[in-house]
């Protein structure tokens, strides 16, 4: 029997995501319909506000301008998170702090980690990328010439998640002609295989469908409460489980930082995201080891004013996945499918990968299901896992000691075998291409190349010849000098996205 009829249950970005994802691939079919059903009743969590570069693509594939995105959604460049205080500020400085840039550490093509090992103490080894310069500068990562979707380095975006959703719903509205519902499902009914049968609506009404999307957030209605799969606690790897979150509006005149700033503390860290109006910010800790009012004191500190009666939105995370992505008819996207805390931006990215994969393997005839579902659920569960090992990597190799906290994440971390494997491999030597074996790696050797040198992982270096010396020093003397002049030649963060709105203003 032919699938013809697919629900998406929930808007905000992973409903919307996943609404242009199979519009893309489903248009052609005129037989297909899909629907999205969103409850006005239940609030759009909306916290993620950071991306990375692969949203480039996406967004290109769905037919959405660049200039669009910018000019709707309060939108400022990301070049990559600049981790301050993550290690011992005894030790590195009160200000110690690294890059995880989005430019490849590798300059001219060239792999010069075991020349950055043997010079550890005169460069930092996020300056081997040419991007350095421009993200210190605070410059744009894009000239004004610079055609939509590149720059002069890699970026990715920040942006208002839900004015991001809106323009993701219109796209889908218009281009794909997708329908929009609002209704609040009450529950669900199953067939006599457990599959979805139908949504039954707090309106009375109900609906059939053929395919449903669970974009529903972490109450997981259909895979959780319906279906039951269960979930898959990774919290005893991540021991962060709570958020405070906070706005500040900011100053036309207010300076624009070119990445997002994760600064630690004693039970975790803190979020900064700036946007064209605002900055976004959001206090992450472990309640095991750190209190809501001490919480509060510490985000208060941060912010330099008394956060106690302010609108702070509390968020409780699940850190974890459910244990089967697709279920008989049934898919889970978004925090319906997993959520790990914002470090790295995981959610939009998993909720990307995820969404299509769906599309590229949608099952047009109900009876390959089962084997399509087989196949993307090891996939979607390979994937979590790495996200787990790279997000703990940040913590497992910090060298602070400062608090139980740390003591605990850092002593006595529960690696997976994977991760443990990999360690003791990069003492040796550092990651390259062949250790990862999957294409399903979402973070590759050059990311944990950022992570363990920014983190001082002592990698043994191998001796240099004098030629090597001569050779990879020019190298990256070069990128310095280019560096350098590439921050001279570029706009401020601000004043490009200014030149913009003018531009945009007199057309």
């Amino acid at each position: 029997m032919k699938t013809r009829r697919i629900a998406i249950i929930g808007g905000g970005t992973a409903g919307w995501m996943a609404a242009n994802h199979l519009g893309v691939e489903l248009s052609r079919d005129p037989d297909v319909e899909i629907t999205l059903i969103e409850s006005k009743d239940v609030p759009i969590i909306g916290v993620g506000e950071g991306t990375v570069p692969r949203i480039k693509s996406t967004l290109k594939k769905f037919g959405i301008s660049e200039v669009e995105l910018i000019t709707a959604c309060d939108m400022t460049f990301k070049q990559g998170v600049k981790f301050a205080n993550w290690m011992d500020a005894a030790t590195h400085g009160e200000s110690n702090a690294y890059y995880h840039p989005f430019s490849p550490p590798y300059p001219h093509g060239y792999d010069l980690t075991n020349y950055w090992l043997n010079n550890s103490d005169f460069i930092e080894f996020s300056a081997l990328s040419e991007f350095y310069r421009v993200a210190e500068d605070n410059k744009s990562p894009k000239k004004v010439s610079s055609p939509p979707y590149e720059g002069v380095v890699d970026y990715a975006y920040h942006f208002d998640a839900a004015k991001f959703s809106g323009l993701l719903a219109k796209n889908a509205r218009s281009r794909f002609s997708v329908k929009h519902i609002f209704e609040t499902v009450k529950y669900v009914k199953q067939s006599n295989d457990g599959s979805i049968k139908s949504l039954v609506y707090e309106s009375g009404h109900e609906q059939h469908f053929d395919f449903y999307i669970d974009c529903s957030g972490f109450s997981s209605l259909l895979s959780g409460r319906a279906l039951d799969i269960p979930f898959v606690d990774k919290s005893h790897q991540i021991m962060t489980d709570t958020a405070l979150v906070y706005r500040q509006m900011t100053s036309p005149d207010d300076e624009i930082l070119p990445y997002t700033l994760s600064t630690a503390h004693k039970a975790g860290w803190v979020w900064d995201i700036p946007l064209t109006n605002r900055r976004g910010m959001g206090f992450v800790y472990a309640s095991d080891y750190m209190s809501e009012d001490q919480a509060v004191e510490g985000f208060s500190r941060y912010v330099g004013r008394d956060l106690a009666n302010q609108d702070l939105r509390k968020v409780a995370m699940n850190i974890g996945y459910r244990e089967i992505f697709w279920e008989k008819n049934c898919v889970s996207l978004g925090l319906a499918q997993g959520f790990v805390e914002p470090l790295e931006a995981t959610s939009i990215l998993m909720t990307d990968f995820s969404a299509n994969l769906i599309a590229r393997n949608f099952p047009y005839n109900q009876e390959n299901m089962r084997a399509i579902a087989n196949h993307c659920n090891k996939l979607v569960q390979y994937t979590w896992e790495r996200i787990i090992d790279f997000v703990q990597l940040h913590y497992c190799l910090s060298d602070r000691r400062d608090s139980d906290f740390w003591r605990v994440v850092t002593e006595s971390p529960d690696l997976s075998d994977l991760l443990q494997e990999r360690l003791e491999l990069w003492r040796l030597q550092p990651p390259q291409k062949t250790d990862f074996f999957s294409r399903f790696d979402i973070f590759g050797p050059e990311n944990y190349l950022y992570i363990l040198y920014g983190m001082n992982y002592p990698t043994r270096a191998n001796a240099l010849s004098d030629a090597e010396k001569v050779r990879f020093g020019k190298i990256v003397e070069d990128v310095q000098n280019k560096s350098q002049q590439m921050s001279s030649s570029l706009l401020s963060h601000r004043k490009w996205l200014f030149e913009l709105e003018k531009a945009m203003s007199k057309s």
